[in-house]
């Protein structure tokens, strides 16, 4: 069994993670900032500047002054810290909610406020069930949350936090349905060639199990979720340059 705190060497597409297992990795002194995040170097190394410009272009408030910021399981790599910064830059209020294992590996500054434990439900212990955000981000954490926590309660949760007019970006969903459709088309035959190195089709499963998995209807039922909530709701792709764009998805909500 892998030993996700001390393992040197540990294969990410075998390992089913969890909030208990993220802080397990999170103090693993083998694994850099980005595979204590679940991530192999390949897939965010020199990729980040991009990311975050992607980010900043789908919350708009980032870019204005003096702003409240909420950002859902930064993890401890370079992402939380360009938002640090930015923050700083722009006079905002920057809250992070994650594990202490990995708050403790960002550094501390007087606008940022770490609050320890997994969302929504440590929004009552923290306190500030009640305080709402001009922008909340959570990138690449859904489809963890989806394994452990009723994702309408998260989509509630988002609704309550979001200040009129506050945006939330649910960032970096890897889609079932999605993957399917570029498996099955002429692009994605010619990557996956490209990536094999062999000359054969990938094999593309219409009907696979999608136990665990995120694909279209669950993302369909969230927009509606808060939709119903009185905010608007969009599925967005990702920047083409982003290492995972062709099967991965952004969900949008905003308070009008």
């Amino acid at each position: 069994m892998t030993d996700l705190a001390s393992d040197a060497k540990i294969d990410f597409a075998q390992v089913e993670l969890s909030y208990e297992g993220f802080r397990s990795l999170a103090r693993n002194p083998h694994l850099s900032v980005h595979g204590r995040i679940g991530f192999p170097d390949s897939y965010r190394e020199s990729h980040e500047p991009n990311i975050f410009a992607d980010i900043r272009a789908k919350l708009p408030a980032l870019d204005a002054r003096q702003k409240r910021i909420l950002d859902i399981g930064p993890g401890c790599a370079n992402l939380p810290r360009m938002l640090m910064a930015l923050c700083e830059e722009q006079g905002h209020e920057l809250r992070l909610i994650d594990s202490p294992e990995m708050l403790s590996q960002l550094p501390d500054a007087g606008h940022v406020r770490k609050h320890e434990g997994a969302f929504p439900g440590c929004m009552a212990r923290a306190g500030i069930a009640d305080v709402q955000f001009d922008a909340i981000l959570c990138y690449s954490v859904l489809h963890y949350m989806f394994i452990e926590t009723n994702l309408f309660s998260v989509v509630d949760a988002t609704v309550r936090a979001l200040a009129p007019g506050g945006r939330a970006l649910f960032g970096d969903i890897p889609n079932l349905s999605k993957r399917r459709r570029f498996f099955a088309s002429e692009a994605g035959h010619a990557y996956h060639k490209a990536y094999t190195g062999k000359d054969e089709a990938p094999e593309v499963q219409i009907f696979e199990d999608a136990t665990g998995r995120i694909d279209d209807s669950v993302l369909l039922a969230m927009m509606q979720r808060a939709q119903q909530a009185g905010c608007d709701a969009y599925l967005v792709p990702q920047s083409r340059d982003l290492p995972m764009a062709n099967r991965r998805d952004d969900l949008i909500i905003g308070k009008p």
